[in-house]
């Protein structure tokens, strides 16, 4: 019976937002909303539409340690789990705005997070300011596509080329209807999907004796984070590798600053961090966000051979966490090759090529 509700839940909430993303996304570029900004706010915002609904019936039930780790163990899923897998499937271009400017907000977010975690409490205040963020960011991501359409109309004037056709916000039809009827229907089932979800869940939790923490950061965190694993997949499978990687960036910023604001605002208390969390968890997650720099700098490539360290870097991360949990004597050697051996290697690989690209790019302004 458990095994059912899970699954129901999790189709119910992969389901949902899909219908979110699809509608939301028509919606979006009828309004004259550029692509790329439609990537970073309405389709990676629509398919962490499940960590949404998880996360808020969680925190209104109630069962915080599964709300905060539904957070921050989709954030980490989707940066060495969802890029490891889709660089592997194809090398990942990433675009000059996205390592310009998304990428250092995406990891601000996640020190901001840190910071705000720091008294182990995430309070209404705090959910306030993430949203106010978030807001800012959306108002800025939709006025930077307006100038550059603006510029873009001008240059087209100058060389004599007709102008892009400026879309007509008041030109609604029947299609506009059917849009809204599949985000509302996106709502809906998100809503049930993540009742059953979050059930099954405690329920699988009680019988492995495992805490709602660590369910919340690897079951769930991974199964609301199939959206954005079938988008940015297919994505790189198709060539639209740009795509891939913005969905997974728009993603994070919004769990951190979006999911956690909401849910910090609907529960009945502050919402607690665990210190096993804010000990290591935390840590982790800003720590791959730093570790995108150099990779995301290195030719604006992600190549396979980064893929498949990002993958198993998170195959680490989550046999650690479930160590942690239960066996405590594999726990010991385990921490010590990855603190004495793998890390230290892993962060001196990725200095060594950020400082590489740097120099070839100090010695082509140069000669140029």
């Amino acid at each position: 019976m458990i095994a059912i509700n899970f699954a129901i839940g999790l189709v119910a909430l992969i389901a949902g937002a899909e219908l979110l993303v699809r509608g939301a996304s028509k919606l979006a570029l009828s309004f004259g909303i550029s692509p790329l900004v439609v990537g970073l706010t309405v389709v990676a915002f629509g398919t962490s539409a499940p960590e949404v609904a998880v996360s808020l019936r969680s925190a209104y039930a109630g069962q915080v340690d599964l709300a905060m780790g539904n957070v921050v163990g989709s954030s980490i899923f989707n940066v060495l789990f969802i890029l490891g897998v889709s660089a592997l499937v194809a090398p990942l271009i990433v675009s000059r705005q996205l390592i310009r400017q998304e990428v250092p907000i995406m990891l601000a977010s996640f020190v901001l997070l840190f910071l705000l975690a720091l008294d182990q409490r995430i309070a209404r205040l705090d959910g306030i300011a993430c949203l106010v963020l978030l807001a800012l960011y959306n108002v800025f991501l939709v006025l930077q596509s307006r100038r550059e359409q603006r510029l873009q109309n001008a240059r087209a004037e100058a060389d004599g080329a007709e102008p892009a056709e400026k879309p007509d916000p008041n030109a609604w039809d029947a299609r506009a209807w059917v849009q809204i009827g599949l985000v509302l229907a996106g709502l809906v089932l998100l809503v049930f999907g993540a009742r059953a979800l979050v059930d099954a869940a405690v329920a699988v939790a009680r019988l492995l004796g495992l805490s709602e923490l660590v369910i919340g950061l690897t079951i769930i965190a991974a199964g609301t984070s199939l959206p954005e694993v079938a988008a940015s997949v297919m994505a790189a499978y198709r060539g639209q590798r740009d795509i891939a990687v913005g969905n997974v960036v728009g993603s994070n910023i919004f769990n951190v600053l979006g999911v956690l604001g909401v849910s910090s605002l609907l529960a009945p208390d502050a919402l607690p961090v665990a210190l096993s969390m804010l000990r290591f968890d935390l840590l982790v997650m800003i720590a791959i966000g730093v570790a995108c720099l150099p990779i995301f700098f290195t030719g604006n490539v992600i190549a396979r051979w980064e893929g498949a360290l990002f993958l198993g870097y998170y195959l680490a991360y989550t046999a650690y966490i479930i160590m942690a949990a239960q066996d405590r004597d594999a726990l010991e050697p385990f921490s010590f090759a990855m603190a004495a051996f793998v890390l230290p290697i892993t962060f001196l690989t990725l200095g060594l090529i950020g400082w590489r690209e740097w120099d070839q790019r100090r010695r082509r302004r140069r000669s140029g």
